[in-house]
């Protein structure tokens, strides 16, 4: 059987359309392989390139900090007072009515905030009590209060934060940002994802995948206990030595099949398989904490070896911790990795679905533990990095897919405090690499229904995340199923606010 002849057969005249302009791929082959010369220890070089920016970029790196389930804004960053006028008021039919909620039935009532704020800083930041920390880099981070979205359930608004589509297949903006810029590193991943407080985001593995774009562009998920990446380990009986011969013999059939069908899958394995080999040396040495000093790990509140209870646990919220080092350790691996020229830092934080049905979920007791958890090692990713002359080329984007609502969810324990979902208005906040520190963009109306001034919605966030990092939001696409594919859409409803930027 000839299986290139049998192939041809099989394709479809609208596959072999849409695999012209990346198949075929002699080209691309060339230039990925390369040289054949090889480092000391046998490692060939090459790798996903750096590309130059489209247009003037403010930051080389971006790390995002997304806190899965969604803050409440109410009790973070909005300070709104009237709100407590109404507490344990019916919510006006104004706010109810032609709406839809994931939970709410009937009339609930109004919701304000248990937590006490205060102003911070020269810019007289409003913050609550649970962020005593973050109030020392309050002048160096831009509060968005008025961020909107399409989406009001979990996995929907996490695929549309971050892949700019609410159903699955696209890319994520760690992939489009590596396929678009490439990375300074050879030995470590462009694009690499840290998670913490037990769970997956709901959205998946999707929200850090390539989509449509070769996959060789996904996020590569790390651990920070044992192997940091599965399999990163040579199997016993198995030096470096032989682990090259095995690969050298591997990549050669893989030349073969890329010759003969020209799929840009099998040029993608051949670079994963290279990158993995360098990673054996490079991603130990970058993942291992415990070579930082003692007052940096104080700084985020760090701890080397640090393995959470919440890890494996079916319901890990009811054993949450204030004390819980997973996220700072996960932050000054952030720094860490940005330090060694990888392009993109995902990082999920698990456990900020607070709707008052348990323990676990509510309000009063789980959210100040959640706050605990990251306050320190936030505003230490931000010293750290000042301090080392990296805040102004490393973007950082902190925020959930959504906020939370005015009004406690009424089918709730009456033990515990919650709030639904709230798509019309939340909280996120921006520092380093081309943003202007020290201020609040935007006004939400007096009890944090609706934005008033400057409303920002997702499309906007994204087109300003790829204008910083030198990609033009409305020219940077990708050709699929014969459209010009965006992060920001098809269409290009998006906006880069000015007011935003330094």
């Amino acid at each position: 059987m000839n299986l290139q002849t049998e192939y041809l057969r099989a394709i479809t005249r609208r596959h072999f359309f849409g695999q012209c302009s990346t198949g075929l791929g002699a080209i691309a082959l060339a230039s990925l392989l390369g040289t054949t010369a090889r480092s000391q220890d046998g490692a060939r070089p090459g790798g996903m390139l750096p590309k130059k920016p489209m247009i003037p970029a403010k930051a080389k790196h971006v790390i995002y900090l997304h806190m899965a389930g969604s803050p409440s804004q109410l009790d973070m960053f909005d300070y709104k007072p009237a709100l407590q006028k109404f507490t344990g008021k019916p919510c006006p039919k104004e706010f109810l009515e032609g709406k839809r909620f994931a939970f709410i039935r009937g009339v609930p009532n109004m919701l304000g905030t248990p937590f006490k704020f205060a102003q911070h800083g020269q810019s007289g930041t409003w913050l609550s009590e649970t962020l005593p920390q973050f109030a020392r880099v309050v002048d160096d981070v831009a509060v968005i209060k008025t961020m909107s979205t399409d989406e009001f359930n979990h996995a929907p608004a996490q695929l549309y934060m971050h892949t700019g589509a609410s159903q699955l297949g696209s890319p994520s903006l760690g992939s489009w940002t590596t396929y678009g810029l490439g990375t300074e590193t050879q030995d470590l991943p462009g694009f690499v994802v840290l998670g913490s407080g037990g769970k997956t985001p709901d959205a998946g593995k999707s929200v850090w995948g390539s989509g449509f774009l070769p996959s060789v562009y996904q996020g590569v998920q790390c651990r920070t206990t044992g192997d940091p990446v599965l399999y990163v380990s040579d199997p016993r009986g198995l030096d470096r030595a032989g682990r090259r011969d095995s690969l050298d013999t591997l990549r050669a059939l893989n030349e073969l099949q890329a010759e003969a069908i020209g799929d840009p899958e099998t040029l993608t394995r051949i670079e994963q398989y290279e990158l993995a080999f360098r990673m054996q040396v490079s991603v130990p040495e970058v993942m291992d904490i415990s070579r930082e000093p003692q007052y940096i790990l104080d700084l985020y509140g760090a701890r080397p070896g640090f393995r959470s209870q919440a890890e494996g646990a079916d319901d890990p919220r009811p054993g949450y911790s204030g004390k819980d080092a997973s996220f700072a350790n996960n932050c000054l691996l952030a720094r860490r990795l940005v330090e060694k020229g990888v392009r993109f830092v995902q990082l999920y934080d698990w456990g900020w679905d607070h709707h008052g049905i348990s323990p676990g979920e509510d309000i009063t007791h789980t959210l100040p533990i959640k706050c605990e958890q990251i306050d320190r090692a936030v505003s230490g990713l931000i010293i750290d990095l000042k301090q080392r002359g990296l805040l102004d080329e490393t973007l950082i984007v902190w925020g959930g897919e959504f906020g939370r609502t005015p009004m406690q969810q009424n089918n709730a324990n009456s033990s515990f405090v919650g709030r639904d979902h709230h798509p019309f208005c939340f909280t996120m906040w921006m520092a380093g690499g081309g943003i202007k520190g020290g201020q609040t963009y935007g006004e939400t109306d007096e009890i944090g229904y609706y934005p008033t001034k400057d409303k920002m919605d997702v499309r906007d966030l994204q087109a300003t995340i790829l204008q910083l990092i030198g990609l033009d939001p409305w020219k940077f696409s990708y050709s699929y199923q014969g459209l010009d594919q965006r992060l920001i859409g098809v269409e290009g409803n998006a906006k880069v606010p000015p007011a935003l930027l330094a």
